[in-house]
């Protein structure tokens, strides 16, 4: 791929402005099902066991490339394909959320799965739309700094569910906290309604059968079944460490003895801004390191950083390492995702967006999805310490897979280069 500098000024054209309110928009309804739903259960009294399972009910993250043809496909007439799916699930998530926060945990919980996973569904389908969105507006010189950029607004979502939602937990009823966390879906919806529908790349699908079958034989094509199934692969286990280590976190946070306003202001914003700055730092770097070198630095970052949580863990409930541990660690992750969303966004065909990176997406978040529902088993028999070490463990496969899906110095591309 062509080493094309970039300077500063591509942040502030209209394009990275798109990304920043659609990658928030993206990012809400995940941490909402992770942070607020994870503290709003656990302090009903909710067991560990069961905090697991429910990362089950987020399995639409793992299947969107099912039904991702189907936004290829159809549109919604002067809406347009994107711009119409965005809004139909912005509106569905906006309803779906406030509503959620209505029902009782004591005598209700399964009303409440059942609406959690209506809100993972509409969350998955659009990010699909949102993904394929920003692959049609951004230029192939723009993919490494817009993904950054759109990492970094999906992180900085994490802040009202993670944060701020937990300290109104302790000032008003939870019904008014999930409305107030819903609102924050507003402003995405409006810039649905502002922005212009991207120009079709190529000629879109003719009919539901090209829409299912052209993307995957492309991506099978493109290498053979072999570098397909490296790449998927390499896809599955590069932070699966990482995501196991945050599945329970907040519950680990509490099981430490800190309270759900230190868990808020402490742990949730020190890990966002670290974040923030770890794919801030990691989207400019990667411009002279080029993805393949970045996914080995960043990579190895990303896993080091796990062991922290162990050391908290022997430490206790100290506020000052809680704030260290968590910050190196959200420092790492942004610096990986940021690699890690670039490599997906390259090795993705742009006449095929929605489909195929929405293959990949619900490829990673695979161990979110289901390895992350064993989470809360593996702690009750090996204990949080025990634990953290072995997500480092789970960190190294796909370190080791970097040798052959990105060697430190790559051989001239072909057909994704062109990409």
């Amino acid at each position: 791929m062509t080493d094309t500098r970039i300077s500063w000024h591509d942040y502030l054209n209209r394009r990275m402005l798109i990304c920043v309110f659609l990658g928030f928009t993206s990012g809400l309804p995940l941490f909402i099902l992770l942070s607020l739903l994870q503290a709003w259960l656990a302090k009903s009294g909710l067991n560990i066991k069961a905090l697991g399972l429910f990362a089950l009910l987020m399995f639409p993250y793992t299947w969107k490339f099912v039904w991702s043809p189907l936004m290829d496909r159809f549109h919604f007439g002067r809406m347009g394909r994107r711009r119409g799916w965005m809004l139909l699930t912005q509106v569905g998530l906006f309803l779906g959320i406030g509503s959620m926060g209505m029902l009782d945990p004591a005598t209700q919980l399964g009303m409440i799965a059942v609406l959690a996973s209506v809100v993972a569904f509409l969350s998955a389908s659009q990010d699909i739309v949102i993904d394929a969105y920003r692959r049609e507006i951004l230029s192939d010189d723009e993919l490494g700094l817009g993904s950054a950029i759109h990492v970094n607004a999906y992180k900085l979502s994490g802040m009202v569910p993670g944060a701020l939602s937990l300290v109104l937990a302790d000032l008003m009823p939870w019904q008014s906290v999930f409305w107030i966390t819903a609102a924050f879906m507003l402003p995405g919806l409006l810039c649905t309604l502002a922005i212009k529908e991207p120009v079709v790349y190529g000629v879109p699908p003719r009919n539901l059968r090209e829409a299912v079958l052209l993307p995957f034989q492309e991506f099978i094509k493109r290498g053979g079944w072999g570098s397909a199934l490296w790449v998927l692969g390499f896809i599955f286990l590069y932070k699966l460490g990482d995501s196991m280590a945050t599945a329970l976190a907040t519950k680990f946070y509490i099981d430490l003895g800190f309270s759900m306003t230190q868990i808020g202001v402490v742990s949730k914003t020190t890990s966002l801004w670290a974040s923030v700055a770890g794919g801030v730092v990691g989207g400019i770097w990667m411009i002279r390191l080029g993805i393949n070198r970045a996914l080995w630095v960043f990579g190895v970052v990303q896993a080091v950083t796990i062991l922290g949580f162990a050391w908290l863990a022997q430490i206790g409930a100290s506020t000052a390492v809680l704030a260290v541990v968590i910050g190196a660690e959200a420092f790492g992750v942004g610096l990986g995702t940021a690699a890690f969303v670039a490599y997906i966004m390259r090795e993705t065909d742009p006449r095929y967006t929605a489909t195929q990176y929405a293959l990949f997406t619900s490829l990673a978040a695979v161990p979110r999805t289901f390895v992350n529902s064993s989470v809360g088993y593996i702690v009750a028999e090996v204990g949080w310490f025990h634990f953290f070490v072995l997500c480092f463990v789970l960190a190294l496969p796909g370190m080791l897979m970097l040798f052959k899906i990105a060697p430190w110095n790559p051989v001239a591309r072909t057909t994704t280069d062109a990409v």
